[in-house]
């Protein structure tokens, strides 16, 4: 079976015990979680949500200069009232540098065409969850105020440890 297949079939099956359809908009707990596109990370599992009780925005190293479109609409139009930024224990961003994957790029697209993208990959763990609690606090376009926090979640036991 394809991997198409697969994935219909489960909805098939999703679909057959659905009841959430009337819920609101706007999420039920009024907050915003930043966090990594990692496949072990499961944040409504980690943390406990269901369906319409939050905005989970996920983009490689859960990097808030990458969420901020999502987090300004969360925020701006949808009433979100706190922000989580939870990067993860053993994430890939850890393993390169931006010079490295353009190096590469460039090497299998061929020659300079490849755009010279910021891919923000970090060195220390700790240090990326406090640069981007201090970039959402910082940003003109998130409400003042808001609570915005970092956390660690740690692939290894699932457990989730403040940072900032």
């Amino acid at each position: 079976m394809s991997t198409t297949d697969q994935i219909l079939a489960a909805n098939a099956a999703y679909v057959a015990t659905f009841t959430h359809g009337g819920l609101a908009l706007p999420p039920r707990r009024k907050f915003a979680v930043v966090t990594c596109m990692d496949a072990r990370l499961d944040p409504a599992k980690a943390l406990g949500l269901a369906e319409g009780d939050a905005h989970v925005i996920r983009n490689a190293g859960g990097r808030a200069r990458d969420a901020l479109r999502s987090l300004v609409i969360s925020q701006q139009l949808l009433g979100t009232e706190e922000v989580f930024v939870i990067h993860h224990t053993d994430c890939g961003m850890l393993t390169f540098a931006d010079a490295e994957l353009h190096a590469l790029l460039r090497e299998r697209f061929g020659g300079e065409d490849v755009p010279d993208v910021d891919f923000l990959p970090f060195s220390d763990l700790e240090a990326s969850v406090r640069e981007d609690v201090a970039y959402v606090r910082a940003a003109k376009v998130v409400r003042a105020g808001v609570p915005v926090s970092g956390w660690i979640y740690e692939v290894e036991t699932g457990r989730l440890r403040r940072v900032e």
